[in-house]
């Protein structure tokens, strides 16, 4: 059975962006596939080291918007990523396989430098993509569901396994693989960058009907469609792109559409049937979640379970690590 890795920084809760960028595709993996949940607290103090209160809170939103979109934790293994040191430990040795060059031409970690304006970044953010790698590899994993915007990790952790077995003469990891949504990134509802937390342009799983509702009427559509009876653009419409993705209604997609090039049908409209169909999606998730927010004890039994599991996983490959660098002394 193959294993999968993936997971979130606990900054904040989870929104649909991230259904489409790797959660949907953990959900699919969970019956088949052996599946890893990291909640990579380390990584996200790399960026928030001064409010370290603001990760605590969010490792309990993280897990529950992910138990709340129907992940099984019999089936799948949440952990702490702060709570396996071995991941630690492995990072060190990775660091020595690539160059501060190439981490630094990584165009993810370009663009998260930029969005975040870092003159003088930390060490610990720079080098965060070896880390990345460690996570991937802790748990010997083979399949990495993440979004199209994180192929450059992937490609990283990919670069670093191959070097550890061929200059160490082993196979003690496997080259993991990346699994990728078919969706680059899902645009927010500003119409101009990818949905995030941090750029307050994002539909989340906890919003009520009626701030969905105010979200979705505010949402950009067509610039140049300024009446109900303009014809109007359909591709890169964010309107259209959610229908696309979360209307189960493909006749109704198509005949709003169909109506919206030739000016048949209003903004309004169509917003109120994907205000409908967003709703359709998310009430049951966020009623799952109301139940995991009364009952946290239990969110908390399902992480501490997880982890023990996985750092038992980490010590058995620190152990062939140690044996391929031949630095295992006292055996």
């Amino acid at each position: 059975m193959s294993r999968v890795l993936t997971g979130d920084r606990p900054t904040g809760k989870l929104h649909i962006g991230h259904y489409v960028g790797s959660l949907k595709a953990r959900i699919a993996m969970q019956d088949s596939h052996e599946v890893f949940i990291i909640v990579a607290d380390v990584q996200a103090l790399t960026d928030n080291f001064s409010c370290p209160e603001k990760i605590r809170e969010n490792i309990l939103e993280s897990t529950i918007d992910n138990l709340a979109i129907g992940l099984n934790p019999d089936k799948v293994k949440f952990f702490i990523q702060s709570a396996i040191p071995e991941i630690a430990e492995l990072t060190i040795f990775f660091m020595n396989l690539v160059t501060h060059a190439r981490v630094l031409r990584n165009p993810t970690v370009k663009q998260e430098l930029k969005s975040k304006n870092f003159r003088n970044p930390p060490f610990g953010f720079v080098a965060y993509p070896v880390s990345q790698a460690a996570d991937i590899l802790i748990v010997r994993a083979n399949l990495v569901p993440v979004g199209q915007d994180q192929k450059p990790m992937i490609e990283l952790a990919r670069d670093i396994s191959k070097s550890f077995n061929k200059i160490y003469g082993c196979n003690v990891f496997p080259i993991p693989i990346g699994v990728y949504s078919a969706n680059k990134v899902l645009v927010g509802i500003d119409g101009k960058f990818k949905m995030s937390k941090s750029l307050n342009n994002a539909i989340f799983f906890s919003d009520s009907d009626e701030i969905i509702k105010e979200k979705v009427f505010n949402m950009y559509t067509d610039p140049n469609r300024i009446h109900p009876t303009d014809p109007g653009r359909v591709e890169g419409n964010p309107v259209f792109i959610y229908h696309d993705l979360f209307n189960k209604n493909v006749l109704e997609v198509q005949d709003l559409k169909e109506r919206y090039v030739k000016g048949k049908v209003s903004d309004v409209e169509v917003k109120h049937r994907l205000f409908l169909a967003l709703t359709e999606f998310i009430a049951p998730i966020r009623e799952r979640r109301i139940y995991f927010e009364k009952n946290k004890d239990i969110v908390w039994d399902i992480l501490r379970t997880g982890t023990s599991i996985v750092k038992k996983e980490a010590e058995h490959t620190l152990e062939l690590v140690r044996e391929a660098i031949k630095i295992d002394y006292f055996k």
